[in-house]
């Protein structure tokens, strides 16, 4: 028996057992279920934190990632809902309709209930599990919010972006607590660092806790408490000193948490994931829906093409790291392909839950990579599937194939071109041909995007609900 079909038996097996041992589960790693505290960042730009060079005060973060690895090749989706589903799920987003786009305030779409969610799996093995933060995958109906996907505790916001004092989208307030509408008054990040603290401290003490903790920060509207503010007034453009301001004051919150874990006793076995949704933007089209256009876009992916909303590195390659004390060799810098569709099975392997109630699974476990530094099981990255865009990477040999009319076929090697600057298709037809009948077959395998159907319907309506004639346009 190989030693990956043994651990996936023994993972069933212990399932199979929690209702009677929860709390003493074992987990492949024959110790206790680790705590894991999961921390989301927002449209963070790759450069955006100390360990990687920025001047942006980031200790905390850069604290965690000293003491445990930094994952230098961890993908994300190009944008926010595609990003969070594809860690709930384990699946690509191209597979239920979320790869296009985020889903608008006025969408009324959401991650389909039909998926068997991170948090349900976590749930069934034992685990308390708490959302402390954004949710962005389905608001307008009740069946697709946090507390019916498996977490015992919600509290933030469903949209995915909100005025960080009112609280508000587009007149709307969008924050809850175990989704009734809560009044509490402060800043957001704050307010969800004060309630991550609380979770912890309030946990039930003989269950593991699975706390995501979903920051907004830094997205747009680029907004700070002047404490923060004042930290960079040395930097003059408003927007920037704004968005170094946020992240600043999410490390803090992150602090708080590391802290109280440690003053709880839980940091030994806790494990603390953290990176961004996507690449930082580098366009005003791609900052939210708030109008960013009278300003500069602050985020900084460093080397790495483009940014949030592309298939290319800057989009897709985020700022990432693990560390649990003892479990992940301190100061490690990971150079592996990891996708965050390998957190679902790395996560659920670890807390020995089962994941039989899914659909077949995209990731992989990568936990050998991240704690042991052993090759990525992962030769392939699919960055996206879109129908005018299709990323997708076989070893060292990146694809991007624009669809849409011009057509623009570009094949990269990244072991010798990490930054995507020499376009090689032309020296390497097999290779596109490869790569190009392999996004097809993830196109024909998946569903069209949920919100292609929404926003033609709405521009249906109203280019069919009058009558333009030039009196009308004099009016």
């Amino acid at each position: 028996m190989n030693k990956r079909y043994a651990t996936a038996i023994f993972a069933m097996v212990a399932a199979a057992m929690l209702p009677a041992f929860s709390a003493t589960a074992a987990t492949p790693n024959d110790g206790p279920q680790p705590n894991i505290v999961y921390i989301l960042a927002d449209d963070l730009g790759w450069k955006d934190v100390g360990f990687h060079g920025s001047d942006i005060l980031t200790p905390n973060i850069d604290r965690l990632a000293a003491t445990g690895a930094r994952l230098e090749q961890f993908y994300a989706e190009p944008m926010c809902t595609p990003t969070r589903a594809a860690l709930m799920t384990g699946r690509y987003p191209v597979r239920y309709g979320l790869q296009t786009a985020v889903i608008p305030s006025a969408g009324k779409y959401g991650l389909a209930t039909d998926e068997w969610l991170l948090p349900q799996a976590l749930r069934e093995a034992g685990y308390e599990t708490a959302i402390v933060g954004k949710w962005h995958l389905g608001h307008a109906k009740r069946e697709y919010w946090p507390r019916g996907r498996g977490f015992d505790h919600q509290y933030g916001a469903m949209l995915g972006e909100i005025d960080y004092f009112t609280k508000e989208a587009h007149g709307t307030r969008d924050w809850f607590r175990d989704e009734q509408v809560a009044r509490d008054e402060g800043y957001v990040t704050t307010l969800l660092g004060d309630e991550a603290v609380k979770r912890i401290v309030d946990r039930a003490p003989k269950k593991p806790l699975f706390l995501y903790l979903a920051f907004t920060a830094p997205h747009a509207p680029y907004q700070a408490p002047k404490e923060y503010l004042d930290k960079y007034g040395s930097i003059e453009d408003p927007a920037r000193r704004a968005y170094a301001a946020m992240i600043t004051a999410m490390d803090d919150q992150i602090g708080r948490v590391i802290e109280t874990l440690q003053k709880q006793e839980m940091l030994d076995n806790t494990l603390i994931i953290f990176h961004s949704d996507n690449g930082g933007p580098r366009s005003a089209k791609l900052t939210g829906e708030v109008d960013t256009s009278g300003g500069s876009i602050p985020p900084d992916n460093g080397p790495y093409r483009d940014g949030k909303g592309s298939v290319y590195e800057g989009g897709t390659r985020v700022a990432a790291l693990a560390s649990w004390p003892g479990r992940i060799k301190s100061g490690t810098s990971i150079d592996q392909p990891i996708h965050v569709v390998d957190m679902y099975p790395t996560l659920a392997s670890l807390a020995a839950a089962s994941v039989a109630k899914q659909k077949p699974l995209d990731g992989v476990d990568v936990w050998p990579t991240i704690s042991e530094g052993k090759p990525s099981p992962r030769r392939e990255i699919v960055y996206n599937i879109e129908p005018t865009v299709a990323g997708i990477r076989e070893g060292e040999w990146k694809l991007v194939w624009t669809t849409t009319l011009p057509t623009r076929v570009e094949l990269f090697d990244l072991r010798s071109d990490p930054f995507e600057k020499n376009n090689v298709a032309d020296q390497h037809p097999e290779k596109v041909a490869e790569l190009k009948n392999r996004a097809e077959q993830l196109a024909r395998e998946g569903v069209p995007p949920l919100v292609m159907g929404e926003i033609t319907a709405a521009a249906f309506g109203a280019l069919t609900a009058s009558v333009a004639l030039p009196e009308d346009e004099q009016r």
